[in-house]
């Protein structure tokens, strides 16, 4: 929709009250928190052990314990780099802002030039911000199941700044349908520095004799976005900070319009009336695990036959305890005693690289690392690209269909919001109608290049059949044209407008005309005026 900025309004009402409906609210999505997080948990463990834990972990804590395998570690980069590129490429622009279906036709090419220029400057403000950085850790996360990624007001370098939230200090909940409305952020910030990350809080005497007391001591800060639904026409969030310490709520404010909320959570995919999400990662834990154990079984098999395994007579002269197997080594036995005898390992290294082999290719199966894979020898031409990408699009279907409405949509409109609440942008305003977002990532372009195939494959076989005449007559070549332009991304600033190209055929016509007076004068036969 158009955006419209309204004031954000600091109406923190009494603590008391509003701490009780902030905990309330609290607890509801801890109790679904609970359920995922064991779940969680683990895939971390074996696929992102340097993100930060569900539960309380010391400086430094080992979580690599449990990886013997690395497949399911860089796969997962190897995801979200892939997934990176197929919807948010770092360089290009993945989306145009384009007039919606209520604006009339004929002034949509007057607003879509307009809109095509803040296009630009939009992504020439995404290309210089840490959006990509960020953006990459949120599909990580979003590789296991669910996504967050935080869009503040940044300084006058830099307007937007975004974080990826880690999943560990985020809490959902949905709304009445089914969507998140409501998100939960927890951090740890020094009870000296509460006035700083929050300059606009209301303390109260005893947050104040906190802040005095404590010092560098952190202090547990949850914030809290949700929607309200007091009017169901207008976008409207409640943002609130509360102390749990101190069980206080130190700051409350409303936000409202499109694109007022701070968070942006998506999900690859989720079963149904489930909060959180469950991405490749997540459904492919068992070969995941399996892949990490049997490794740990061939390195346990592969120290006892490289170290060795011995048996010997108890005939009171060998001591096993005063034995250094080292080489050169002197090792006293008894006369006629057979001494140390090595006994041969039962493992059988085939069977678990069988194993092991199949495991790690439903590894790279789920993580779709063999799809836009690189195939030995020379590069792939672009052409194959295309294919291997169009394929991936049609194995991601639906959830490319979510990361759409939850992820790509969200972000820009928040991002407009900052930029028009800064003065940097203008979105224009055609009786409050509608200004629709257009993804045009490579994945989009591979979900169109079969309608384009269609309307192709059509206009040759009717031009191979009958001829360019009956073809013309029949098929509409400007509106074939604007409608391959819109399928594969084309700035409208590319295409004339009806009014310059009826000046163009009205010129045309008139140097046809010219040309058949001229050659009537010298008796020649004229030539066919140029069909419109």
């Amino acid at each position: 929709m158009v955006y419209i900025d309204v004031p954000e309004k600091n109406n923190i009402g009494d603590q008391t009250s509003s701490y009780k409906m902030f905990f309330k609210k609290y607890q509801d999505a801890e109790s679904i928190f609970d359920h995922w997080k064991d779940k969680y948990e683990e895939a971390y463990e074996y696929t992102m052990p340097q993100r930060e834990s569900f539960y309380e972990e010391t400086v430094g804590q080992r979580r690599t314990d449990k990886i013997f395998d690395e497949t399911a570690v860089v796969g997962i980069q190897e995801f979200a780099s892939r997934l990176q590129a197929g919807i948010v490429p770092t360089y290009g622009r993945w989306a145009n802002f384009e007039a919606g279906t209520e604006i009339p036709n004929d002034q949509k090419p007057q607003v879509n030039a307009a809109l095509d220029e803040i296009t630009q400057y939009v992504f020439e403000v995404l290309g210089n911000s840490n959006f990509n950085q960020e953006v990459h850790e949120a599909f990580m996360d979003c590789a296991i199941g669910t996504g967050c990624l935080l869009i503040e007001e940044g300084d006058a370098l830099n307007p937007i700044k975004f974080t990826a939230v880690p999943l560990p200090k985020i809490m959902l909940n949905n709304g009445p349908d089914n969507s998140i409305d409501t998100v939960f952020r927890k951090r740890k910030i020094p009870y000296n520095q509460l006035m700083i990350a929050y300059p606009q809080s209301v303390m109260s005497e005893n947050m104040m004799e906190q802040i005095e007391k404590n010092g560098n001591k952190k202090a547990s800060i949850v914030e809290l976005v949700y929607r309200l639904y007091d009017e169901p026409n207008v976008e409207k969030y409640k943002y609130c900070v509360a102390c749990m310490n101190e069980e206080e709520v130190i700051f409350e404010k409303e936000l409202e319009g499109t694109g007022s909320n701070p968070y942006v959570v998506f999900r690859w995919n989720k079963g149904s009336g489930e909060v959180y999400g469950r991405g490749p990662v997540f459904n492919s834990m068992a070969a995941i695990k399996t892949t990490n154990l049997t490794v740990e079984l061939i390195l346990q098999n592969a120290q006892m036959n490289i170290s060795g395994i011995y048996t010997y007579e108890d005939d009171g002269v060998v001591n096993p305890d005063n034995i250094n197997l080292v080489p050169g080594a002197l090792i006293p036995v008894a006369p006629n005693s057979r001494g140390l005898t090595p006994l041969a390992g039962a493992g059988r290294f085939d069977v678990a690289q069988l194993v092991l082999g199949d495991m790690r290719q439903n590894i790279k199966k789920a993580l779709y690392m063999e799809t836009l894979g690189r195939p030995e020898g020379t590069p792939m031409s672009a052409t194959e690209v295309a294919e291997r990408m169009s394929d991936l699009s049609r194995q991601i279907g639906s959830s490319f269909g979510r990361l759409q409405a939850e992820f790509v949509t969200p972000v820009l409109r928040r991002v407009i919001r900052i930029l028009s609440k800064q003065g940097r942008i203008e979105i224009p305003k055609i009786d409050n109608r509608e200004v629709k977002v257009v993804s045009q990532s490579p994945l989009s372009q591979a979900q169109h290049q079969q309608d384009i195939a269609v309307v192709n494959n059509f206009n040759g076989i009717l031009a191979q059949t009958f001829g360019p005449q009956i073809l013309n007559m029949i098929v509409k070549q400007d509106e074939v044209a604007r409608y391959l332009a819109d399928k594969l991304g084309l700035p409208e600033k590319l295409i004339r407008n009806p009014e310059e190209q009826q000046q163009i055929i009205q010129e045309l016509q008139n140097m046809t005309q010219q040309s058949n007076m001229a050659q009537n004068e010298l008796g020649i036969p004229s030539t066919q005026e140029p069909r419109q």
